[in-house]
């Protein structure tokens, strides 16, 4: 069957790639497939059709028996649902000061969701039970944001990991003193592709109350999941999905991509690529004499310090992020479609402008 007739035109070049985010990616082609296996016919709307209900099954063979996944469509909403979802009014999160929730959702914790986030600065975007003890007092004072959730982030805005063992222990701190934990898994696949564990190690298995599970960085078109771990420790989830404008219509769609990522392997295979990608680029940018590699590279992501008039000649031929543009840092993202060429032009170019 030949495919239908569009007046659409491409208006990119499919075979350009670079290294500012794994969101510039288009969708794998196993996620688009399963779009137009979805595609046709009525389902019902609002969740109740036979794609998000299978994704439920799913979900729960990753995440526990008690898992039930709320599909959204994107990571930040995924995150400010979940974080009401574990909060009162007058409650708070304690985060890394790098967390994405602080520093690139726009505000939009604090002031869609209402939510006062209380940050603490780390060496290497992780938090410890120490670290969260600068911020984990005053329950009973009226004056203050009371501490109700711990935020972690897997894997972290610099590139790092988690371990599970670290994480169970900050589950446990947490637990200890009354709050909930919440887990940013938005690239949750590249954590669990670089520690060669099931994700379940690291989050129902050690403590996590609540996830925000990501699609779109890892070959999704758009969509993300607040998944529900501890049912004991939030309410009224479908309501609150609602109220913050997180309710797809025609979820199908959403929850389909989720279901061709997790159903299998893809999930892990997209992953697995884009880790090691960014260990080729790690690997090849450490033999250019003048560039510093500033945290281990555990996950899809290389942050460097180079010369800044170098960054910005290299931009114009390859589109990167400065992190830090004052100190120099950069950072350089792989996605499951980069290639070993898309790498090795890349550490060539970074040698003809250092050299230059």
């Amino acid at each position: 069957m030949n495919p239908p007739k569009t007046d659409a035109r491409r208006h990119h070049d499919p075979e350009t790639r670079g290294f500012a985010s794994d969101n510039y990616a288009g969708a794998h082609p196993e996620v688009l497939a399963a779009l137009a296996l979805a595609n046709g016919g009525h389902q019902v709307a609002y969740g109740e059709d036979a794609y998000t209900e299978n994704l439920q099954r799913i979900v729960r063979s990753h995440f526990g028996a008690t898992a039930e996944a709320f599909p959204v469509f994107n990571g930040t909403g995924a995150n400010v649902v979940a974080l009401q979802a574990v909060t009162d009014r007058w409650g708070a999160v304690i985060c890394a000061e790098s967390a994405h929730i602080n520093v690139d959702e726009g505000g939009a914790p604090e002031r869609m969701g209402g939510l006062k986030l209380l940050t603490v600065p780390t060496p290497d975007g992780k938090l410890t039970p120490d670290l969260i003890d600068r911020q984990a007092y005053g329950w009973d004072d009226e004056h203050r944001a009371m501490p109700q959730v711990v935020s972690l982030t897997q894997s972290t805005e610099l590139g790092t990991l988690y371990t599970p063992d670290e994480i169970r222990a900050i589950c446990d701190h947490a637990h200890a003193h009354g709050m909930k934990v919440h887990l940013d898994g938005s690239r949750i696949a590249n954590a669990a592709a670089s520690l060669d564990v099931p994700m379940r190690t690291f989050t129902n298995a050690a403590g996590v109350d609540i996830l925000s599970l990501g699609g779109t960085k890892n070959g999704a078109i758009f969509g993300e999941a607040v998944v529900v771990i501890n049912q004991d420790a939030v309410s009224h989830m479908k309501h609150l999905r609602k109220l913050s404008m997180q309710l797809a219509s025609k979820m199908r769609f959403v929850s389909v991509q989720l279901e061709a990522l997790l159903a299998k392997d893809l999930w892990l295979r997209n992953a697995r690529h884009s880790n090691a990608m960014a260990q080729r680029l790690a690997e090849g940018v450490r033999a250019v004499h003048g560039v510093e590699i500033l945290h281990p590279v555990q996950a899809n992501a290389v942050f460097a310090r180079l010369p800044h008039d170098v960054s910005e000649r290299l931009q114009k031929r390859f589109r990167f992020y400065f992190w830090d543009e004052k100190a120099g840092d950069v950072r350089w993202m792989c996605a499951f479609d980069t290639t070993e060429d898309d790498v090795d032009a890349f550490v060539a170019a970074l040698k003809e402008e250092m050299a230059r």
